[in-house]
């Protein structure tokens, strides 16, 4: 029986603020209950902290050095295969619910004349994807190709007034006096959001995915649908009830330490004077923002149980496979900075959950992976799951089907691998790197965590000895041999990449039982290369044809 995929993926939600991952007060039953019947992967590391590249290498299977959209904004370049062209091969249609971040090489299909409105070009414009209802979370006139038209339409029928809906509704609150609130300053996290919950875009894209499922049912095809939330990710403000389920009682204590500001690597001192940074550490800070951020997940999850009854009630939850993931985390305050960008865990690790109903997942159900996985797994895992050949020349991930079947399953991989260019950012400014420079790459071992950067020194953390990440090892004698392992893993990781995506390993080792007893495979192409004289060239020819050539 063909097997449904149902991907979710949110935005900016870290790995451990689920209960599940042992939050002790955030509330996610729903969330728990799915990693209950499949595999919960407590080592999942995304391929960069910020959305675009992060959400580049989902859809390709590839790495950010492969795939080259480096930064949001950078447009994956026309042609890159996708995991809707590869699934599609494979006979089934993949659709997309919410956001991608992609931005289109609208001057790669000029120059190709492809024409945006032409099937290719919608699917080069949407990470292959078919866009069923694209959301992005910004809004239409402002962001052209971002979606959200389709939601500004639906909050002007519900009778919602203004010109720019989105923002004057979803984002924004009320103060005391009557007006308008602008939901984006932090100030205002722990009030309600004017919108109604059941018209906000959490409960929005759960409806519309609702919408494409009946659909897909009718058309009795077998899909993958990636149903992408906006939330948790900034504007925190989250509609009633949500915005105070939670108060300051409910916060973790930050992760951080005097320590890391006492003679900082200058990189992460930079990204400590950042703007995002200096606001959630001040004072009351986190107080007011991780309230609506636990609101605006509990929300999620409350949704994904609507979702999740609804499979049930169509009589398609055994016949859908279900992941659940983030495209990054959210420092939240903690090693006294804000946002993502960098690589300690809580910005580079995400929650992932994946759940296959077939009978040959039992023997998992339920279970925790500490394998070392990461975000481009996605692509091959899928195909997989399609009963599609595997594709190693394009997909530089490795499926992850097979521990989902066999406990005793071993992935192959010894290092996990990130990155993140800061061309774009103040900080290059301030440090004074080149554009070229102003890169990162982060190497993991599932102990050792290394991030090169360039121009400046290393950053080392050893999450044996010091799992939060607050004491950084990159300039300190004593641990040069261990740097220069991962210095090499990186090289060699750099050696590795799949840019001969045209042309599958088997079309060269086809040949390979001719080239071994010496027959000249191109002589099947008339091609006569290096041959003396006719004699020569006859014997050569006899072999060839004994070999079955």
């Amino acid at each position: 029986m063909a097997r449904n995929i149902l991907w979710i993926m949110c935005d900016q939600l870290r790995f451990d603020y689920l209960g599940c991952a042992g939050h002790p007060t955030l509330k996610t039953p729903h969330i728990d209950a799915l990693a209950a019947r499949g595999v919960r992967f407590t080592n999942a590391y995304v391929q960069s902290t910020i959305c675009g590249p992060s959400r580049m290498s989902a859809y390709t299977g590839r790495y950010v050095r492969s795939h080259g959209s480096t930064y949001n904004g950078v447009p994956l370049r026309v042609g890159e295969p996708m995991l809707g062209d590869h699934l599609r091969e494979a006979g089934m249609d993949c659709v997309l619910l919410g956001k991608t971040h992609m931005i289109p090489d609208t001057d790669g299909m000029a120059r190709l004349g492809i024409e945006a409105d032409s099937l290719i070009g919608v699917r080069n414009a949407e990470c292959g994807f078919d866009p069923f209802d694209r959301h992005d979370g910004l809004h239409p006139s402002e962001h052209p190709g971002g979606g959200g038209e389709a939601y500004q339409a639906y909050l002007r029928a519900k009778g919602y007034e203004g010109d720019n809906l989105w923002e004057e509704w979803t984002n924004s609150a009320d103060g005391p006096a009557g007006e308008r609130l602008n939901g984006w300053l932090w100030a205002h996290s722990d009030k309600p959001a004017r919108v109604a919950e059941e018209d906000s875009e959490t409960a929005y894209l759960t409806d519309r995915a609702m919408a494409f499922i009946d659909s897909a049912i009718a058309k009795g095809k077998p899909w993958c649908a990636h149903l992408s939330y906006i939330k948790p990710h900034w504007p925190y403000l989250a509609p009633a009830p949500y915005h105070n389920l939670y108060g300051a009682e409910d916060l973790l204590a930050p992760v951080r330490s005097e320590s890391e500001l006492a003679d900082p690597h200058p990189l992460y001192e930079a990204f400590t004077q950042e703007r995002h940074a200096l606001t959630l550490c001040r004072e009351g800070g986190r107080e007011r923002v991780i309230p609506a951020y636990m609101g605006l997940i509990q929300q999620i999850d409350d949704h994904l149980g609507r979702l999740f009854a609804f499979l049930k009630d169509r009589g398609i939850a055994d016949q859908t496979v279900i992941a659940f993931t983030s495209d990054h985390g959210d420092y939240l305050g903690d090693h006294w900075l804000g946002e993502k960008y960098l690589f300690h865990d809580a910005s580079v690790k995400v929650p992932l959950i994946l759940y296959d109903p077939a009978p040959e997942a039992d023997a998992t159900r339920g279970t925790t992976s500490d394998a070392l996985v990461e975000m481009i797994d996605m692509a091959p895992t899928f195909l997989d799951l399609a009963g599609a050949p595997p594709k190693p020349h394009v997909l530089e991930g490795h499926s992850l089907l097979p521990l989902l079947h066999d406990p005793k399953a071993v992935l192959a991989r010894d290092y996990v691998f990130s990155e993140y260019d800061f061309a774009a950012d103040q900080v290059r400014i301030k440090l004074g790197t080149s554009v070229q420079e102003s890169r990162l790459t982060m190497v993991f071992d599932g102990r050792w965590k290394m991030i090169d950067c360039r121009a400046l020194p290393p950053m080392l953390f050893d999450l044996e000895s010091d799992p939060d990440e607050l004491f950084d090892l990159g300039r300190e004698p004593g641990y040069g041999m261990i740097r220069a392992r991962l210095f090499d893993a990186i090289r060699r990781w750099y050696h590795d990449g799949r840019n001969r995506i045209s042309c599958a390993d088997t079309d060269f080792t086809q040949a390979d039982d001719l080239l071994r007893i010496g027959a000249d495979p191109v002589l099947k192409q008339g091609v006569v290369i290096g041959y003396w004289d006719e004699a020569e060239l006859a014997t050569a020819q006899a072999l060839f044809a004994r070999a079955g050539g």
